[in-house]
């Protein structure tokens, strides 16, 4: 273990003041390791600044006085932690009971893991087995106060500081070999790991902290608030004589004006005026009423001033123009040739540069200048509406004289700008040109889809409607077959009815007899019909309109008089949503010995109405 702790110590050759051949200095150093000298001539292991010269161990153990520690507070022994890049340089650090030798500071430092928020525990590892609780107190106490030292029996402990900065001077230690006394059992020596603990008791009093410092937020935010806080207006005084009499006074004092106007309104609209009052707020009124000439002058006064202070900033924008022309002048005076020669290539840009921003400065106060004056003479004009219209303007020949000048440098002005539009125009035209055509294909794309979308909803109505015409030629040709069928049953019952008729004349059968035979042919004709209209009318279809007839006929059972087929589509809606009233008609046509249509009133008030005819049906079946 000594071996190891010497081969850890970091040897500084460049201060090194004591001779390597003095048996006393070597004798003072292997005493203050705690070694036994051995008598061998070399190198010196440790510098003066980590040992004490001259000291001797046994006057501790004779006149109580403890060895230098690095680590007492106030001594600043212990350096602070140095920046990353440059490489810690650890020394030995002495204790009453033990002895610390640093890692070798060419090795990695020792991993710690993150720190818990408010972190004031340790954990202590790698301790000796012999270490005792004094001793541990005495080596961390030097870090700082420690509230509490829980010792475990496997060689490591936790111990709890009172401060957080003490945490980082306990982590310092981290990777220290520690030896108790000068003994070198295996027992008395251990290899130190300090590492952050996680401890429900600091991150208790950390989230208190937190919370303390979030109420202390709180509380300045809203004193800030308070502070910025628009004062509340002052309260209205309720309505007395006494306060009408104070509030007519403060009436006529222009000070106080807008204070009790205020109070005037809010008495008003809390319906404070009754007869009784009455008088006293008019003359209150009559009072607000009178300052309004006051305002009116204030006013008039205000625009004076308004006017005194435009053309006083004419006047200034006038002199700040001429100056403007006159050194545009000198530009313009540089650049001929008489003159431009003679300046070099660096001279003639900065010139050329100084008389551009000239010139759009010039242009500039030109355009203030003249929208200025135009403004005038729209109030000018204005005035001239509103007077009689036989006055005329009379102009100087001073003012035409400036009026055509500026005129003069805005006509240059707005040619220079032109040329610029121009180029800009032209740019412009040339980018909307690329665009135009790239919104044309689109346009184009859109709209043969459309064309597209539109010819297959086309052809899709068409399908549907050649359907529709083939079920309608069936149906006709079902017809046609059926009326060719009658037609020739009736030619076989007349056949029969006049063979009939002669047989009975021949006989000299009597009248009662024929006219049982007329009354046999029709039977027979009604019975052909009836089939026909059984063979017309098809069965049911699917389940659904079984279903739906048993409703109808259940819904025109307990409706005796019947029902219009709005009436009855409306109470079919609420049980299926999507039939409609077309389809019930058709299904009530299809059966005529269960449902038969019967019209009621007369002109306007003529309704169809549909009833349920089932019993009379099967009576005459």
């Amino acid at each position: 273990a000594a071996a190891d702790g010497l081969g850890s110590i970091a040897i500084d050759t460049t201060q090194l003041n004591m001779s390597v051949t003095d048996p006393t200095a070597w004798a003072t150093a292997m005493n203050n390791l705690g070694m036994v000298p051995v008598g061998l001539a070399g190198q010196q292991l440790v510098t003066d600044s980590i040992c004490v010269p001259g000291f001797d161990p046994s006057l501790s153990m004779m006149t109580g006085i403890t060895p230098i520690n690095p680590m007492i507070p106030g001594m600043g022994l212990v350096p602070p932690p140095p920046p990353t890049d440059v490489p810690v340089v650890k020394e030995i650090i002495h204790c009453k009971s033990c002895t610390l030798f640093p890692p070798n500071p060419n090795l990695p430092p020792p991993s710690t893991r993150e720190r818990p928020p408010g972190c004031k525990t340790v954990f202590v590892g790698g301790l000796p087995e012999n270490a005792t609780e004094e001793i541990i107190q005495e080596v961390f106490e030097q870090c700082g106060d420690i509230t509490a030292i829980r010792k475990s029996k496997k060689n490591f402990c936790h111990i709890r500081f009172a401060e957080e900065f003490m945490v980082d001077k306990a982590i310092y230690l981290s990777g220290y070999r520690m030896r108790l006394g000068s003994s070198t059992d295996k027992k008395d020596s251990g290899r130190l790991h300090v590492d952050f603990a996680q401890a429900r008791d600091d991150f208790y009093e950390w989230e208190c902290k937190q919370r303390m410092l979030a109420r202390e937020e709180r509380h300045r935010r809203k004193m800030e608030e308070d502070r910025l806080r628009p004062p509340s207006p002052p309260a209205i005084m309720h309505y007395s004589e006494h306060e009408a009499a104070l509030l007519a006074e403060k009436l006529k004092d222009d000070s106080k004006f807008s204070e009790a106007i205020t109070v005037l309104l809010t008495w008003i609209e809390r319906g404070e005026v009754n007869r009784r009052s009455a008088n006293q707020f008019y003359s209150m009124v009559q009072s607000a009423n009178s300052h309004v000439r006051r305002l009116m002058n204030e006013k008039a006064a205000h625009e004076q001033e308004m006017e005194q202070a435009k053309e006083t900033f004419k006047n200034a924008l006038t002199g700040i123009l001429t100056q403007f022309e006159q050194i545009v002048a000198v530009f313009n005076a540089s650049t001929r040739q008489k003159a431009w020669d003679h300046f070099s290539k660096a001279q003639r840009k900065n010139i050329d540069i100084w008389r551009k921003h000239s010139e759009e400065l010039r242009n500039a106060h030109s355009e203030q200048l003249m929208g200025i004056r135009r403004e005038e003479e729209m109030e000018m004009s204005d005035d001239d509406s509103g007077d009689n219209p036989s006055k005329k303007l009379r102009v100087d020949d001073s003012a035409l004289a400036a009026q055509a000048y500026a005129l003069k440098e805005e006509n240059d002005s707005l040619r220079w700008q032109l040329d610029a539009y121009r180029n800009e125009v032209e740019l412009l035209k040339q980018e909307k040109g690329q665009l135009f055509r790239t919104e044309e294909s689109l346009t184009k794309d859109q709209q043969l889809q459309f064309l597209q979308q539109t010819m297959q909803g086309m052809q899709q109505q068409l399908l549907s409607i050649q359907e529709e015409l083939n079920n309608k030629k069936s149906e006709l040709e079902q017809a046609k077959e059926e009326q060719t069928h009658t037609q020739a049953m009736l030619k076989v019952l007349q056949e029969q009815l006049k063979s009939a008729k002669e047989l009975a004349e021949i006989n000299g059968h009597d009248e009662s007899q024929a006219n049982e035979i007329n009354v046999l042919t029709v039977a027979l004709v009604n019975q052909d019909r009836e089939k026909n209209s059984e063979k017309r009318s098809p069965g049911l279809k699917s389940e659904k309109e079984a279903l739906l007839i048993g409703i109808i006929s259940t819904f025109l059972h307990v409706h005796p008089f019947g029902a219009n087929i709005e009436y009855l589509w409306s109470y079919m809606q609420q049980l299926d949503s999507r039939i409609s009233a077309n389809e019930i008609e058709m299904l009530l046509m299809r059966l005529p010995r269960m449902f038969k249509q019967e019209f009621t009133g007369v002109g306007a008030t003529l309704e169809k109405r549909w009833k349920f005819c089932a019993f009379e049906g099967i009576k005459t079946v």
